[in-house]
């Protein structure tokens, strides 16, 4: 049976060339990343040997890259926080909320300044939910979220996003019952991009002028 193809397949096979013809144009953290997972699991990272108790028999195994963006290696990490969360979710129904910034924020600003702009992207996503949930026109309660940042695209470009995972209900502000929202609907879209790119523009320029 033939293996299937791999993404470190095609990196050992065309990286050299590809960085030949492109390295001075890509950051270096691309790559880094690039290099990584070609010698993941092999002999360049050395290994170690499993022995079986029993029968003695032995196999060696290659050290991991530990990369995040390895597809081999961020798995297991992925599977293990998959199933921390399940343990964290509530009974209830669930939101999927993301926020972005446009283009021409994201490679001349984004790119060379990612901690202020990444922390920004945090702070006003964290506000605008808290706020708009809070608001009794909305939902009126107190919410908890998870948020998880994304720097690249599938294709490895640059586009940094907050993706959240919101419950679909909060406590009140006595916290002493629950509020729920409609299954099918959180927040009005337009009404979480407004209240968003305001505060993001307020922090970018504060942090500009700064």
């Amino acid at each position: 049976m033939k293996a299937s193809l791999e993404v470190a397949d095609i990196f050992r096979t065309y990286g050299p060339a590809y960085r030949e013809a492109y390295g001075k144009e890509m950051p270096l953290r691309h790559l880094r990343a690039m290099k990584a997972i070609e010698i993941c699991r092999t002999s360049e990272l050395g290994g170690h040997v499993d022995e079986c108790d029993e029968c003695g028999s032995t196999k060696i195994s290659y050290n991991s890259c530990r990369n995040r963006h390895c597809p081999k290696c961020r798995c297991l990490d992925k599977e293990r926080w998959l199933e921390a969360r399940k343990r964290d979710t509530l009974p209830t129904h669930y939101f999927h909320v993301v926020f972005t910034i446009p283009e021409d924020l994201r490679r001349p600003i984004a790119l060379r300044n990612q901690k202020v702009v990444y922390g920004l992207l945090f702070k006003a996503v964290s506000e605008t939910l808290k706020e708009l949930s809070g608001d009794p026109k909305h939902l009126g309660a107190e919410i908890g979220f998870i948020a998880l940042l994304h720097t690249w695209t599938q294709t490895l470009l640059d586009h940094p996003h907050v993706h959240c995972i919101v419950p679909g209900g909060g406590l009140s502000r006595d916290t002493t019952r629950w509020i729920s929202s409609k299954k099918g609907f959180f927040i009005p879209v337009r009404v979480l991009s407004r209240k968003f790119r305001g505060k993001f523009l307020y922090y970018l320029k504060k942090a500009y002028n700064n």
